[in-house]
Formats: structure tokens, C-alpha cells, sequence
């Protein structure tokens, strides 16, 4: 080594973009084993009896790890449900597409959408009900997160077209209504519907069509 030759340090050594792949892939596969985990272990024991702690030690990981990734259990819920969602999502875009195309009233388009929703709300109320009480999906309009924005979005926007092919008063309240629809499938009160009223899906759904069939006819003035 010569005069002018510096030793190299390892510390000295700066390889930030490989260490931020390698840091990627590994929070990556964290993200993945510990969803991974909590959807067997909320299978296996029901999504209320499941805490964090359980999650990142099944998950082999530690406490840190996992709240950096997930601040509270509903964010980890709603991370499960995003490829439901996205699944939920596309195939009502698909079906309301090909209701267009053979001209069905927007109404009964709205009613259709109800239905789905009713049936995918009891697929996934425990997720949604843990989401819902860690305050992810608040009512005011600045932070309306997934999924009740997509859904409001969607029922309104029904309510308008339908108003606009006079298929209801345009003086109705579009964006109230779509509230006041969506409202019962709030995943604690469906809860209650199903477990402390005892109504069935059938029942349900069938009362939401007849809200929706009975604006047909409502008039805003009276």
C-alpha cells in the first residue's frame, strides 16, 4: 500500500440503492407473513379473539415490525380486505356495464348493487366491524375512506342518472339518499340486524329494494 492509498472502512462502504431493494423485499415479506398469518389465525379463532401481540408472534416477528406496518388491528383488517374489495369492485363495474348495454333502469341497477353489497357485508362484517371500531371509516367527507367512499360514490351516482332519465323526482336529495341506503350496511348495525333482530339476508335485501322502488314515486314537497 502506497503513501496515498487510504484504508478502506466497511462503514465508509454506501450501497444505498441495493440496501433499499434488500429493505423493500424484506418489508415486503413482512407485510405478507404477517397478513398471511392474521387471516389464519382470525379463521381459526375469530377475528375478536385475536390481538396483535398473537398476530407477531405467530408471525415470528416483533411488536415493532409489526406496528410499523400496521398501526392498530382495523388497519391490518383493511389491508385483508383490499383484494375483496378491488375483486367486489370490478365485478360490479363488469355487471353494470352489461346491465347498460341491455338498457335496465338505473333503479333496478341500484337494487342489484344493493343486493351484492348486502351479501358481501356478511362475507366480511367481522373485518369490516374491526375496521369500523379502530375509526378507519369515519362519516365526515374529508376522510371517508374505502370501502364507503366507492360505495357512496357509486349509489349516488345511480341516483343521479336515474333522476336525470326521470325515472325519479330530480328534486330529490341524491346524496342523502345514497346515506340513508348505505346507512344499514354499517358492518355494526348490519351485525345487530342479523343478530339482534334476527333478519335474514333475504330480509334485508328485500327491504332495501322496496326503499329503493318507492322512489319512484316520492315527492320532495311532501
Amino acid at each position: 500500500m502506497t503513501g496515498d492509498d487510504e484504508p478502506i472502512m466497511l462503514g465508509e462502504i454506501h450501497m444505498n440503492e441495493d440496501d433499499g431493494r434488500v429493505e423493500r423485499r424484506d418489508a415486503a415479506a413482512n407485510r405478507y407473513k404477517i397478513l398471511q398469518t392474521a387471516e389464519r389465525l382470525f379463521a381459526a379463532h375469530g377475528v375478536g379473539n385475536v390481538n396483535m401481540a398473537d398476530i407477531a408472534q405467530a408471525a415470528g416477528v416483533g411488536k415493532g415490525t409489526l406496528y410499523r406496518r400496521f398501526a392498530n388491528k382495523g388497519e391490518l383488517c383493511l389491508a385483508l380486505l383490499d383484494t375483496q374489495m378491488a375483486d367486489f369492485q370490478n365485478g360490479m363495474l363488469a355487471r353494470m356495464q352489461q346491465m347498460n348495454i341491455a338498457g335496465l333502469p338505473k333503479l333496478e341497477q341500484l337494487q342489484q348493487f344493493m343486493d351484492a353489497l348486502v351479501y358481501f357485508t356478511d362475507t366480511h362484517s367481522p373485518l369490516l366491524c374491526e375496521v369500523q371500531r379502530e375509526g378507519l371509516l369515519p362519516l365526515d367527507n374529508t376522510r371517508l375512506q374505502l370501502p364507503h367512499f366507492w360505495q357512496h360514490m357509486t349509489v349516488s351516482a345511480l341516483l343521479r342518472t336515474a333522476a336525470a332519465a326521470g325515472e325519479i323526482s330530480p328534486e330529490l336529495d341524491t346524496d342523502y339518499l345514497a346515506d340513508a341506503l348505505l346507512s344499514p350496511l354499517k358492518a355494526d348495525f348490519f351485525q345487530f340486524q342479523k343478530t339482534n333482530r334476527g333478519f335474514t339476508l333475504e330480509r334485508i335485501s328485500a327491504g332495501l329494494r322496496t326503499l329503493i322502488s318507492g322512489l319512484r314515486n316520492a315527492d320532495p314537497e311532501s
